[in-house]
């Protein structure tokens, strides 16, 4: 069987040119020397020479247009190289545009998201979640500051793992976070140890974790600085621009969020505690009792309800206006809520001078002590009115779940009666039935 690559290197072409060039050149003239005289050989060596010439001429020829072709081949392959660098290039600068186009099209989902509910947890959660995914890729950490209105400190409130056994020990953030929240710029930092505004010794000594690169960005509304977002992770540049970009339009959202679900958390606080004293409305905290007996039953432990009444506090009012009156009942919430602090108590002010306390675990002779210690607290208490030093005292009624009631309505009406006792029997004085 022929060989099909054979016919493609000697075409029949070629294989006549060689047999002609052989036989003009070779087997034609040595057979002609035999019949020509030798003095007549002078002009076959001409005629060799001749060729020998024309050859040298077309090898010189080919050689020539082999280097133009080499140069021109030198050249494609350049623009070659330039169009694969360009392709490369574009090809990067498509995936990066897609990249984007994905995350600012998440932005209308992360609205959605957020608002779905006006809880600040839920939108935290809801934010650095989103931030987490679509920019770190889930990979390193995700931290979420916010501001505390009474101290201006930064509080860890959110953070998001790659390794869910990693501790943030940063509660009040580090010196990355105190930078944003003094300059309320965005951060980039793409190699902790070549960026000379943060010493990396005094990072170990704030936060053990490992951190190579970074970028961060502020919560910002109306001015106001509500907290700061983070990502961090191991490796170094790890965060780009764009990345930087992203969570700056992140942010710019959060901003707005985080605002107002700030304003609902106020206004839900408002609607369940007393504006005068700041302690549980009476509502409020009739839910909670409902809700921790049922508690105290599936864990079949005892639950307390003290029951306070201000001792003639008509006559502060009377004596010294209502104003007085206002003092005396926040003088005494706050001793309560003091003195109590350790219990975990839910606290209310039931009634215009009336208080009402649960104590979830503890039974009926422990509420009994502390509901003394807690009368003679606030009997001792100096309190001074027009300056005029005066005393206040109490009035304490003790019932305790499920030994003296088994629904929370009655044991509100148990420990109201132990407190009437205590009235009768001459106030200042704890009393139970």
């Amino acid at each position: 069987m022929a060989n099909p690559s054979l016919g493609k290197s000697f075409p029949l072409r070629v294989t006549v040119c060689v047999i002609l060039f052989l036989f003009l050149y070779f087997i034609f003239p040595l057979n002609l020397s035999k019949f020509i005289r030798p003095h007549n050989l002078k002009y076959l060596f001409l005629f060799y020479l001749a060729n020998i010439i024309i050859a040298c001429y077309i090898l010189r020829k080919n050689s020539a247009a082999n280097y133009s072709l080499d140069s021109r081949a030198q050249e494609v392959q350049e623009r070659f190289n330039l169009l694969s660098v360009e392709y490369s290039k574009e090809h990067k600068n498509n995936i990066s545009l897609k990249e984007k186009y994905r995350r600012y099209s998440s932005l209308k989902s992360i609205l959605e998201e957020i608002n779905k509910s006006l809880d600040l947890d839920a939108v935290a959660d809801a934010f650095a979640s989103e931030a987490f995914s679509l920019i770190a890729n889930n990979q390193g950490v995700c931290v979420l500051y916010l501001v505390d209105n009474q101290t201006q400190k930064l509080v860890l409130f959110k953070a998001k793992r790659e390794d869910p056994g990693l501790v943030i020990k940063a509660k009040e953030g580090n010196i990355f976070d105190l930078w944003v929240l003094r300059h309320t710029s965005p951060l980039l930092v793409e190699d902790i140890k070549n960026d000379f505004r943060f010493d990396p010794e005094k990072l170990k000594l704030q936060d053990a974790r490992s951190v190579s690169s970074l970028i961060a960005a502020p919560f910002i509304s109306e001015n106001k600085f509500l907290g700061i977002i983070r990502l961090d992770n191991t490796a170094k540049y790890f965060f780009s621009q764009d990345d930087l970009r992203f969570l700056v339009s992140v942010s710019d959202l959060g901003g707005v969020a985080l605002e107002n679900s700030e304003l609902f958390k106020r206004t839900q606080d408002l609607a369940i505690h007393d504006a005068l004293t700041s302690l549980y409305t009476k509502g409020y905290f009739a839910e909670r009792l409902k809700g921790e007996c049922k508690r105290c039953t599936r864990q079949k432990m005892p639950l307390s309800l003290l029951m306070l009444d201000i001792d003639l506090f008509k006559n502060y009012n009377d004596k010294f206006g209502h104003t007085a009156g206002d003092i005396v009942l926040k003088k005494v919430s706050q001793i309560i809520t003091g003195f109590l602090n350790n219990f975990n108590p839910i606290i209310s002010r039931f009634g215009g001078e009336e208080f009402c306390v649960i104590i979830a675990g503890l039974d009926k002779e422990s509420a009994l002590g502390v509901a003394e210690t807690l009368r003679r607290r606030i009997e001792e208490e100096k309190i001074v009115l027009r300056r005029e030093e005066s005393h206040i005292t109490v009035s304490i009624g003790v019932a305790t779940f499920p030994a003296d009631a088994t629904e929370e309505d009655e044991l509100i009406q148990r420990a109201d009666k132990a407190m009437y006792k205590a009235k009768q029997k001459g106030r200042n004085r704890v009393c139970y039935i």
